[in-house]
């Protein structure tokens, strides 16, 4: 049923008018970035409903093959009719008039279901609107879809047996288009894709042009990591840049949303369209940073951002494999390949005019004090890290998924499907035979061990040395040390530090690195390599500087390429 509907979001006389058809000769919208959208729109080229008509056609020819939505807006090309309208009459109301965008399924649409992926919100209609989506709309952007994630941004199921990226009892697994294949391997052939999509935040159809951008959320990597693995630019804004009232929560101590988008200049106009003007009286974290005149982060587009910025190499860990005190098997590290990747990046910075602190390791990862080291400090995430067995992890996330979770339901009022996470879990059981929890719920239960009174001191006291190891002694002292602009780190390796400081980050495309998996494929299925970029991370409300870096890194290496599963 869901094939049938998304092949049928474009009117049938639209198509038969020859209106899409010749709109398609005139302007191409794969690969084509916003600037280029709205030239076309401002010059009569195309209009914003043959502009949504043609997304709405590719992803009815390729939804099947790369499931990068959950649910799709029956009602875009009448939105876009009126955009149209506005324009005519003189009425622009942005950069994004006109223009399709993307949400993750867990951001409130009360003109779309809002599921979060969870079988227990199928089709269920929020009574309100989250405000991102609000400020996008002001802004003229036409919400063309909600995508898949993992679910409930991948707060399900941890430890014993993990939820795989991007799978969800709703819309199942999305595939990476840069091989839209599943897994081959026996112990893994569930229908899990081959090459990873990089986690709860779909980049899969931004990627294949099914939209401009999509809006991510992140809480521990989930708009760098699929922004990494689909070979796109994601920014995970400081916490508070952008509101939170209206996504589905994992914890308010690290949520965020933000953009993900081809190119830096379409991921800069799409931080500007979430950023709200004021405040939001509804998350009071919006008083963090200030937005920019206009919040135009366009004007941070330069070429030359590069030069004269001094830039640090976070080496242990992110680059060479270390040993921990009282560990014998050493963690992180890069292979020869992505070391090649990383190598050419640092020596373009250079070319750049960047200058380049070599080492620049984080405070918290040369410690050697077992209690003092952020590696060794993770949030607990799994059914091994129940209450009585946490004392070598952060309970942040746990505690305030129960917290935030809990208050995000009753923020639903007598529409709510589940009114407690206590509800949810016991409904997920009763409806196990429907594929509620493939893979169990170890994170919802882990979660709902916690005692909000009982337990808040030891969350307190957890929540404080997050923040001392992933600022004070993590992204900060690293900056201050040296007196760097930002830290460059591999891949979406960098999304783990950022998340948990509340910091901002940047990941942008440059190469691509063997899709090599342990144990390995079968012989004969030829994995495609999978994308690998550079990430840019920041203080505090440094996204103007950031997206300096980014630009500027951008335009003197250009290393995207589509992927070429759907031309």
């Amino acid at each position: 049923m869901k094939k049938v509907l998304l092949l049928l979001s474009v009117p049938a006389g639209l198509v038969a008018q020859g209106q899409v058809k010749k709109a398609a000769a005139t302007f191409n919208v794969v690969e084509a970035n916003i600037p280029e959208m709205r030239a076309a729109m401002e010059q009569g080229r195309i209009t914003a409903r043959e502009l949504v008509a043609l997304h709405l056609i590719r992803i009815g020819l390729y939804e099947d093959k790369l499931h990068a939505a959950i649910t799709v807006n029956g009602n875009a090309i009448q939105e876009a009719d009126e955009l149209d309208r506005e324009r005519i009459r003189g009425n622009v109301r942005g950069p994004l008039h006109g223009i399709p965008i993307a949400l993750k399924d867990n951001i409130h649409t009360t003109n779309m279901p809002t599921t979060g992926g969870a079988l227990a919100f199928a089709g269920f209609t929020p009574p309100y609107e989250a405000t991102l989506v609000k400020n996008l709309r002001e802004g003229g952007a036409v919400i063309i879809a909600k995508t898949g994630l993992t679910e409930l941004a991948n707060w399900v199921a941890g430890a014993p047996d993990p939820m795989p990226g991007n799978y969800n009892a709703v819309g199942r697994y999305g595939y990476n288009p840069y091989d839209p294949r599943p897994d081959p391997r026996e112990a893994t052939f569930d229908g899990r894709p081959a090459l990873a999509t990089g986690g709860s935040s779909s980049g899969i159809g931004t990627a294949a042009s099914f939209w401009a951008g999509n809006v991510g959320s992140d809480t521990g990597g989930s708009i760098i990591s699929p922004s990494n693995q689909n070979m796109l630019v994601g920014i995970r804004p400081t916490i508070g840049r952008v509101s939170r009232y209206g996504v589905i929560p994992i914890t308010a101590d690290h949520d965020t949303a933000g953009p993900m988008a081809r190119t830096v200049t379409d991921a800069a106009i799409m931080l500007g369209a979430l950023e709200g003007a004021t405040p939001d009286p509804n998350d009071a974290a919006t008083r963090t940073c200030t937005p920019p005149p206009g919040r135009d982060y366009t004007k941070f587009l330069r070429a030359d951002g590069l030069k004269g910025a001094r830039i640090g190499v976070p080496r242990v860990f992110y680059y060479d494999k270390v040993t921990l005190t009282g560990e014998e098997k050493p963690r992180g590290g890069l292979d020869a390949a992505q070391a090649k990747v990383m190598a050419d990046a640092i020596a373009i910075l250079k070319q750049q005019g960047a200058v380049i602190v070599d080492p620049a390791d984080i405070p918290s990862y040369v410690d050697k004090d077992p209690k003092s080291n952020f590696l060794q400090w993770d949030y607990c995430s799994g059914g091994d890290q129940a209450k009585g067995k946490d004392e070598t992890c952060s309970v942040d996330f746990k505690y305030g998924m129960k917290r935030d979770f809990n208050k995000w339901l009753a923020s639903l009022g007598p529409s709510a499907p589940v009114k407690t996470l206590t509800e949810l879990r016991q409904w997920n059981l009763d409806h196990a035979k429907a594929g509620a929890i493939k893979y169990g719920q170890s994170r919802l239960d882990i979660s709902d061990q916690m005692d909000l009174e009982v337990d808040r001191a030891r969350y307190e006291a957890d929540h404080r040395k997050d923040l001392l190891l992933s600022r004070d002694k993590g992204i900060d002292g690293a900056l201050k040390a040296s007196q760097l602009d930002a830290i460059l780190t591999p891949g979406a390796s960098g999304a783990g530090l950022a998340a948990r400081a509340g910091y901002p980050i940047i990941v942008v495309p440059f190469g691509l690195a063997p899709n090599a998996p342990t144990p390995s494929f079968p012989d004969g299925f030829n994995a495609k390599p999978a994308p690998f970029g550079v990430g840019f991370t920041g203080t505090a409300c440094s996204e103007p500087r950031l997206i300096e870096l980014a630009y500027g890194f951008e335009q003197a290496t250009k290393r995207r390429v589509a992927p070429g599963s759907v031309p």
